[in-house]
């Protein structure tokens, strides 16, 4: 330990305030807690009936179970004493066809319900309150609509605004045709233009099938539940979204949106009558109990098992080209099943170096990753390999059942079960700051299909179950593995193979649809569709009055900081920070080391050095025993790399590898020995271990780019920018996926001289991910503030309209940070007019066409984000990386307040106008000619 913190620069320990001091704490009841206790089952609140009411004190909450009177909708409120209160609502829905229809529902829903009439009430809200989560999920089976926040008159606002988007939406047809689909003018002005396809969807979900992950795990689910709900795509097949209509979609909300379909949720410290009050009164008052047909039939169980293949695109960023066939085994687990069993089953057979699958499939070298796993009603397990050569296919069927061979007969060490054990001990004491949504999704799927939501929460009663069934059985597993995975008949067996023809046959198909739908039209239905996008336009373009939705004020926001201590001091003549907090007796450890004696040309492998240097193995121990000892007495143990902008200095900052790992108090000796050993005598002599873990490092990030490629185009245009800029392109953006091929060498420090740059990277993607950064102002500027507020209203204003609203993007907007004004659309099929759109919005920022309602609100966006909860885990973490204290936060604070409408227009004008700014621009994106042809741009 002594030679660690020696190699050290910093040190930063986060340690329980009281529970650590006293290993025999246990669950003490809070107020929050405390209220909840004293109902009684029978007992009527609100239009509601308590059923039950159960301590938990693995997760420390109290739950309460409901139903309500008159529709005979679900409730589960979790009292725990947490601020950061959630609420939400979840509705089976059960498409029947693969147009998407849930999916289309739950965005246009929230364009506008009868008490907010206003055009896309949702997304204003993100600037009308402190929320500090906003969202909603379309799941295989369920449709999920959360929000949490700290406020609780932010709190009642957004309530009020959620049930009635939920249950009383306006559902316009012209919301139908932005968020969903629909037959426009390339240029809606002009009716000479061609027609084609539009809408959010339609290119989010684009999107989301140019994503090989996603497309496999898709048609996986599709063949293994092929005779109701889970064998279609309830998000939408991009070329069968265009089968629905507007009177389709309306029909699946009357018979899916009603509140005998629904399940509500809250959780924290809030009390329990005022949200059933309000949600009583608000919206379930006006609905009387129906019976609605939603419920899910368990899948018919196959007689014989199943083999089924899908095609798909090449990936220019494969670690090995020749190498890209995925192939998965897929169990259907129709009994009822232990789902906790089933869970721990799963990790022992493939999760780390010590699993059975993972030896039998990864370090052989056959492929580089595990394949996608699904879940629906019924249980299901898959186990398979990707990035594998298709002459070892059949090898990989071969080795997949002799493994479950194994596992039956010779079954799982004791201290990997205990391992296994400790991380879920380890996960119930960790605080995270998303606590309520955690739990929301944890119970989602279980209640949506009648299952007990509380039962799921008592993870000791199982983990006591568990160990009790292993003491009466030793072949417990290896009979559970026999029974659900030897003995099925149940069984997929999908391969994936790459199609170089497949974007191409892709472009063609819509095409061909596209001109049928063309060819099905009369001079008067051109002549409609010309209309019906001169009106969306116009609508898309008028300022809209928000008045009718809620608002917290600028004065609800506090004004000051909490304050959080920290003590300092130094160990081995090294510096330490020490910060007390209530962690549940868990201990949180990091230490930076720096980079700066590094030598450049060694840059470009660091990630891959953290990524592999904590598996290889160390001291005594070979890489599966120290795994074993990590997962015994850790909650992990990771290395990353962290660069620091200069909170004062654009073109200073910190390099170093950031050393981040968890335990158990009593553990803590046993976790600065593996520490230890790892720097001191690190295992880099196994060269077949190494080339293994290599090969997933490649393929892992090969996979993020289709999820993440504003991430990489945002990083990509800033490289130029700041010498910050540059570092994290090689440690984390386009320059790391690629392996190093073009490394670029050029002088960090003193000499590094910011450069306009733009970059375009042809993908296997239908849309584009586009970006450009300015380089402005760092932290502790009198203009960040202005800066800040600028991004979020511009980006709320400005950019969604003309980049989401208008343009079919998913997403856009601009962001402040890093000394970098940034801005970035996702899945959008624009390039060159979502660029124009970006500096549009700077002409628009610098004519200051804006209000002081605007700014406010922009105010409020950037306080949700600022006041946004820490888990005692990152307390003081911002000082320790970036040497940001309270009181520079406190200065910025001030300073945000203060932004004014002079200051904006300043502030765009001379950091964002032409001629005044540094700038990088980056796409990802399909082949395009324009950008090809035109010299600016650098073509990768």
């Amino acid at each position: 330990m002594q030679q660690l913190m020696q190699a050290s620069n910093g040190l930063s320990l986060g340690k329980s305030s009281f529970q650590g001091h006293n290993p025999s704490w246990r669950f003490r009841s809070t107020p929050a807690t405390e209220r909840v206790l004293q109902y009684q089952a029978g007992q009527k609140i609100h239009g509601f009936t308590v059923k039950e009411v159960v301590a938990v004190p693995d997760l420390f909450l109290t739950a309460v179970k409901l139903t309500h009177d008159n529709t005979g909708a679900q409730y589960l409120h979790a009292a725990r004493d947490d601020k950061n209160n959630l609420f939400s609502v979840q509705l089976r829905t059960t498409p029947m066809d693969n147009t998407g229809v849930p999916h289309i529902l739950e965005h246009t829903v929230l364009c506008g319900s009868e008490k907010y009439p206003c055009r896309d009430p949702f997304f204003k809200m993100l600037n009308r309150s402190l929320s500090t989560f906003m969202n909603a999920f379309t799941a295989s089976d369920f449709t999920m609509y959360p929000f949490s926040t700290q406020n609780g008159k932010d709190f009642q606002n957004l309530l009020s605004v959620y049930l009635d988007a939920v249950f009383f939406p306006c559902l316009g047809e012209l919301d139908f045709r932005q968020e969903g689909w629909r037959l426009e003018n390339e240029n809606p002005s002009d009716p000479t233009s061609p027609l084609v396809f539009k809408g959010v969807v339609f290119n989010e979900m684009k999107g989301a099938f140019s994503d090989n992950e996603q497309v496999y795990a898709q048609y996986l689910q599709n063949k293994l539940y092929p005779d109701h709900t889970y064998g279609v795509v309830s998000g939408g097949e991009p070329l069968a979204i265009p089968d629905l209509s507007w009177e389709q979609l309306k029909h699946f909300h009357a018979t899916h949106y009603h509140p005998s379909n629904a399940r509500f949720f809250t959780y924290g410290d809030m009390p329990l009558e005022q949200h059933l009050k309000q949600i009583h009164e608000e919206a379930l008052s006006k609905f009387e109990r129906t019976e609605p047909d939603t419920a899910v039939p368990n899948q018919p169980h196959w007689d014989r098992p199943r083999e089924d293949h899908v095609t798909c695109s090449p990936d220019a960023m494969a670690p090995d080209a020749s190498k890209q066939n995925t192939l998965c085994m897929s169990y259907l687990i129709t009994d009822t099943f232990e789902g906790f069993t089933l869970s721990l089953l799963s990790s022992l057979m493939i999760s780390g170096p010590n699993a059975p699958f993972y030896k039998a499939l990864i370090e052989p070298k056959i492929g580089t990753d595990f394949s996608s796993v699904v879940g629906t009603k019924e249980a299901s397990f898959s186990i398979g390999l990707q990035g594998m050569a298709e002459e070892d296919i059949e090898k990989v069927k071969q080795i997949i059942i002799q493994t479950f061979d194994e596992i039956i007969a010779n079954g799982f060490e004791e201290e990997r079960i205990e391992a296994l054990l400790h991380k879920i001990e380890i996960q119930m004491k960790h605080q995270s700051t998303s606590f309520g949504l955690s739990l929301a999704s944890y119970i989602a799927s279980c209640w949506n299909h009648d299952g007990d939501p509380v039962q799921l929460l008592k993870i000791s009663d199982r983990v006591t179950q568990f160990r009790q069934a292993l003491k009466d059985n030793p072949r417990f597993l290896q009979e559970k593995v026999v029974h659900y995975f030897k003995d099925n008949t149940h069984r997929l067996t999908l391969s994936m193979s790459p199609d170089e023809a497949y974007l191409e046959k892709q472009v063609k198909a819509e095409e061909e649809k596209l001109q049928k739908n063309i060819q099905a039209l009369s001079e008067s239905d051109k002549k409609d569709i010309y209309e019906k996008g001169l009106e969306l336009l116009s609508i898309q373009s008028k300022t809209q009055d928000a008045s009718c939705l809620p608002a917290l004020k600028v004065s609800d926001i506090e004004p000051t900081i909490a304050v959080t201590r920290v003590e300092t001091g130094t160990a081995g003549g090294v510096p330490v920070q020490y910060c007390e907090q209530p962690t549940n007796g868990m201990v949180y450890f990091r230490a930076m080391c720096s980079l700066n004696s590094l030598p450049e040309d060694l840059r470009l492998y660091v990630p891959l050095f953290c990524s592999v240097i904590t598996k290889m193995g160390c001291g005594g121990l070979d890489y599966r025993q120290q795994d074993q000892q990590m997962e015994l007495k850790t909650g992990g143990m990771s290395i990353s790399t962290s660069v620091n902008p200069d909170y004062s200095n654009m073109d200073m900052y910190e390099q170093g590898v950031l050393l981040s790992s968890s335990c158990l108090e009593r553990n803590l000796p046993d976790m600065f020995h593996l520490w230890s050993d790892i720097f001191n005598s690190p295992h880099f002599d196994d060269e077949e271990r190494l080339r293994v873990l290599v090969m997933m490092s490649a393929q892992e990030l090969a996979n993020g780019i289709s999820n993440s490629g504003h991430m990489y185009a945002m990083t990509r245009a800033a490289r130029n920018l700041t010498p910050t800029g540059e570092l994290q392109e090689t440690f984390g953006g386009m320059e790391q996926v690629r392996g190093g091929r073009t490394v670029v060498k050029s002088d960090h420090e003193p000499n590094f001289k910011p450069c306009q740059m733009k970059t375009f990277f042809p993908m296997p993607f239908p849309i584009n991910f586009v970006s450009e950064c300015i380089r402005t102002v760092p932290f502790t500027h009198e203009d960040c503030a202005s800066l800040n507020i600028l991004a979020r209203m511009m980006t709320a204003k400005y950019l969604h309209g003309e980049i989401r609203e208008k343009g079919g993007a998913y997403g856009g907007g601009a962001r402040m940070g890093g000394g970098l004004f940034t801005f970035y659309s996702y899945r959008d099929p624009n390039t060159v007019q979502t660029l124009s759109a970006f500096r549009k919005g700077v002409d628009w920022a610098i004519s200051g066409q804006f209000t002081q309602q605007d700014i406010n609100e922009a105010k409020l966006s950037v306080f949700s984000a600022v006041d946004s909860p820490v888990a005692p885990s990152d307390k003081g973490m911002g000082r320790f990386l970036s040497g940001i204290t309270d009181e520079l936060k406190q200065a910025h604070r001030e300073r945000l307040f203060a932004v004014t409408d002079k200051s904006i227009v300043d502030v765009a004008g001379r950091y964002l106008g032409i001629g005044q700014r540094t700038c990088g621009v980056a796409i990802l994106g399909p082949e395009n000619d324009t950008i090809k042809k035109d010299p600016s741009w650098v073509v990768k």
